[in-house]
């Protein structure tokens, strides 16, 4: 059975939100061990991640340097990041899987993702990245192209287009080095956001793809049979926060897409990852799983219904 992982951007990051290189090392650490323990257990896994934390740590760099050099578009902050990453990864999941004495090879691929050129969102950028700046700081970023918003008494804050996801560029790449025994880190933070010319050719554009509804699609590409979204709880949870919380257990789509058409899941947390196991099991996937790490092996070896985390299964 092949597994899609999408580990998001904070499991990369220590337990206050720190991404100092240590705390990478140490949070990929606890994260490829359960990834080791799927393979012990004969479990194809392709891993995806969230880039949050690193791309910000980047886009601070371009802030402080900005009057120095140009900043690194975001593209290439993406595919800088996916690298990094997938080397940590790697690192870190050979190490596990020499533990248990399996004889696993890794490869990460640097993954494109293409999106539409008249995407609403390049029309009307609104989704926020980075730290609060003053006014000052951001005319001068404004000045190389990016857009920036005047956000009240925190200053202001950069503001970029979220594209929906079409098509994974590399996914044979990636298929094909898993039909060869490897385990792939691809598409990390949702894949570089790319788009084609009538010519043919493709270039980065400056956009954020959601990172889970990038692996709903890499999931569906790669032909697995189960996506599993990782976070940092065990399971979506209606009225959260509220006295009378209550967990999502086992759920069909169409049940889920009615509790989110509630508002039950909030858009900038669990909504992308509610609404990515809904489009993964529409398209043919046999389940998708919404967990934490703690219950990431148990989630995908127990029968289905009798696991931890909110099971997303066919009307």
């Amino acid at each position: 059975m092949r597994v899609l992982l999408a580990l998001g951007g904070n499991a990369m990051t220590n337990a206050e939100g720190r991404a100092r290189v240590e705390d990478q090392v140490a949070a990929a650490g606890v994260a490829m061990e359960a990834v080791a323990d799927l393979i012990a257990e004969g479990f194809d896994v392709v891993v995806t991640h969230g880039n949050g934390p690193q791309v910000g740590n980047l886009l601070v760099k371009n802030e402080v340097a900005a009057a120095v050099v140009p900043p690194v578009p975001l593209d290439w902050c993406g595919a800088q990041t996916q690298a990094t990453l997938g080397f940590v990864l790697m690192n870190a999941l050979e190490a596990s899987l020499a533990r248990r004495h399996l004889d696993r090879r890794t490869a990460t691929v640097v993954t494109r993702a293409r999106v539409a050129a008249d995407d609403e969102g390049f029309r009307t950028p609104s989704k926020p990245i980075g730290r609060f700046l003053p006014a000052d700081e951001a005319h001068l970023l404004v000045e190389h192209g990016e857009t920036w918003q005047d956000r009240g008494e925190k200053g202001w804050r950069r503001v970029v287009a979220s594209p929906e996801p079409l098509e994974i560029l590399d996914a044979p790449a990636v298929r094909a080095l898993v039909e060869a025994g490897f385990v792939v880190v691809a598409n990390g933070g949702g894949g570089i956001p790319v788009v084609r010319a009538e010519d043919g050719s493709v270039h980065g554009v400056e956009a954020v793809i959601d990172k889970d509804l990038g692996a709903a699609l890499l999931a569906e590409t790669v032909e697995a049979e189960v996506l599993v979204i990782g976070t940092d709880v065990s399971h979506a949870v209606l009225r959260f926060g509220q006295p009378d919380a209550e967990n999502v257990e086992t759920v069909t789509v169409s049940e889920l897409r009615a509790l989110a058409a509630e508002g039950h899941f909030a858009s900038g947390s669990m909504g992308p990852k509610v609404e990515a196991a809904c489009r993964f099991v529409e398209a043919g996937g046999s389940r998708a799983v919404i967990t934490d790490l703690p219950n990431l092996v148990a989630a995908v070896t127990s029968p289905p219904g009798q696991g931890v985390g909110t099971l997303v299964v066919p009307d």
